[in-house]
């Protein structure tokens, strides 16, 4: 009896292991670790014959990593997950990802996606006005930090330092009603870049500056912990970073990366994304917690191939304007 037993304890053993590790996908994301966890830990649920390997760090370093693997002839990633479609775009155009064309993408909104399916938006991290909650005016423009009553109490982060100011900046300067003569007006009302987004609100919570641009979720979730921080989204619209997946154009297991494409897309996928505290990519999903009503959001247009074109030019005007700080 013993011996049976032990017998079908090594056939499941052996039944089970193999089966959850048939094959591996190699996954590089920018995502914070814990949600890179979750992240990876639902679609192994879904997908229990998938091992997921990943590596997290932020864009810049990944993209810097990739390229050196790619030029030693070293090992790659089969998908990527990371923060922007411009790096994004910028991949696409070095030929470096494959085309595919997800099933999940038709619920959409066409500017979330590349047309030819070389990479997806996966949710919505948008930059709009953040105010500490003594403030004299509450914004609900773009324009109304231009008021001379806000003279020198405003701040931004800088898109020499930070991509998704980067992409604000591309993003304002092709609005007809904004452009870079919005940028000038701001800077003779006394604005100060800060480096990133973090440097931004601690500025504006510490009470050193009254205004800044921001991405919503820092301070959406700084304000849920009760700090002195007020966010909105102004009527004009608001610039997105969409933290795009893509399938590398060398990569190995080409099955499992569409799987994790069509997952982060699928229902399943953005719901764990409005779980994470952010915006969903799905129109059809509600916004998280403090969030307004999705409806009330207006998204700007962008066109990621146009703001690639478009950086080294946009970052010296930028430079030319508020300088190299």
């Amino acid at each position: 009896m013993s011996k049976h037993i032990a017998l079908v304890a090594t056939l499941v053993t052996a039944l089970s292991a193999p089966a959850f590790a048939a094959s591996t996908l190699t996954l590089y994301t920018s995502q914070p670790n814990e949600d890179a966890q979750m992240t990876v830990s639902a679609f192994e649920k879904a997908h229990p014959d998938i091992e997921v390997k990943w590596i997290r760090d932020g864009t810049t370093k990944l993209t810097a990593r990739l390229q050196a693997e790619l030029a030693a002839g070293g090992a790659a990633p089969d998908v990527l997950l990371i923060a922007d479609s411009v790096t994004m775009e910028s991949l696409k155009q070095q030929d470096l990802l494959a085309a595919y064309k997800s099933p999940e993408a038709s619920r959409y909104d066409a500017q979330l996606y590349d047309p030819q399916g070389y990479y997806y938006g996966t949710k919505l991290i948008t930059t709009g006005i953040a105010w500490h909650t003594k403030a004299p005016v509450k914004p609900t423009s773009w324009q109304d930090l231009l008021k001379p009553e806000l003279k020198n109490m405003t701040t931004l982060p800088s898109p020499l330092y930070s991509g998704a100011a980067q992409i604000h900046m591309a993003t304002l300067i092709n609005d007809p009603q904004l452009g870079f003569a919005w940028y000038q007006k701001l800077k003779a009302n006394g604005a100060m870049p800060q480096s990133g987004n973090g440097a931004v609100m601690s500025a504006i919570t510490s009470g050193s500056k009254a205004y800044g641009v921001l991405v919503d979720y820092m301070a959406i979730r700084e304000k849920a912990k009760g700090a002195p921080i007020d966010f909105v989204f102004p009527k004009e619209g608001v610039s997105i970073v969409t933290e795009p997946v893509a399938m590398m154009k060398n990569a190995k297991n080409k099955a499992a990366a569409k799987a994790f494409i069509d997952f982060v897309l699928s229902d399943a996928g953005q719901r764990l994304v409005l779980k994470q505290g952010y915006l969903p990519a799905d129109p059809t999903l509600p916004a998280p917690a403090g969030f307004p009503a999705r409806d009330s959001i207006k998204l700007m247009p962008f066109d990621p191939a146009k703001a690639l074109a478009e950086t080294d030019a946009n970052k010296k005007r930028f430079a030319d304007l508020f300088g190299s700080r």
